[in-house]
């Protein structure tokens, strides 16, 4: 019987998404895994948005509403807030797959740095565009982006000791940077085998792409060096333009 139950800090960063921000509240209150806690940082809305983070006060440990610099400094806040084991970011739109899902990563494995698992793509309209374009690896360590991001920032559950702060030089990009630091310290990565997150497309980083991959590049180039990154850009061209033949499309 696992008996390993550590407490899950999730973070919802929201702004002006009165649209969304019920579906995101309500895949994390309802979950059967007990030891949550819930934090909204939400950078200031005006759109009713607080009034509906207000209507759920009782089931969020805290929860502000003030101007922010930007979605990383948004979710800064949110860690300098965390006290669980491990940090889950569910943004604003997005969900946490099922009301058992926390309570099926947990039980995967005791005791990880990382627990990741597969994604499901949804539209504006609810409607499901099945799994991302980039699968999962096998086992994830910290070179596995070398050729894009294989694993979807609300996919990935990291313990709050090697999670670190993001990176406000990156705009767009930060959580893989995020991501891959806290990989290079980690001994224990599990991969659940199971669809953890629905993830809502057309989030800022789709808005301003060219902006996004210029970022990505950098990061890339920081952890795996310029040249092995040239070269593994060229394998990503060739897999997307293949994708693109093969289905027409190239959702992430």
């Amino acid at each position: 019987m696992n008996t390993f139950s550590p407490t899950l800090t999730v973070i919802t960063v929201v702004y002006n998404n009165v649209r969304d921000i019920e579906r995101t509240i309500g895949s994390v209150i309802h979950q059967t895994y007990p030891y949550i806690e819930y934090l909204i940082i939400d950078g200031g809305s005006t759109d009713g948005t607080v009034d509906v983070i207000k209507r759920y006060a009782d089931r969020i440990a805290h929860w502000i509403s003030e101007p922010d610099k930007g979605i990383y400094d948004a979710m800064n806040k949110g860690l300098a807030r965390a006290t669980g084991d491990y940090v889950l970011f569910m943004n604003s739109g997005d969900e946490i797959y099922a009301p058992d899902t926390v309570t099926e990563v947990f039980a995967s494995a005791p005791d990880a740095d990382i627990y990741y698992g597969e994604t499901e793509l949804y539209n504006e309209d609810g409607q499901s565009l099945g799994l991302r374009r980039h699968a999962i690896p096998e086992q994830f360590n910290w070179r596995s982006f070398r050729y894009g991001m294989t694993i979807s920032h609300q996919a990935i559950y990291i313990r709050l000791a090697i999670a670190g702060s993001y990176d406000l030089r990156y705009r767009l990009s930060s959580d893989i940077d995020w991501i891959i630091r806290a990989a290079k310290q980690a001994d224990k990565i599990v991969n659940t085998r199971h669809i953890v997150a629905k993830y809502l497309v057309g989030g800022l980083s789709k808005k301003r792409h060219w902006q996004s991959l210029k970022e990505r590049f950098q990061i890339f180039s920081k952890y795996y060096g310029l040249l092995p990154n040239l070269v593994n850009h060229v394998v990503i061209a060739f897999n997307l333009a293949a994708y693109y033949i093969r289905y027409g499309k190239t959702n992430d």
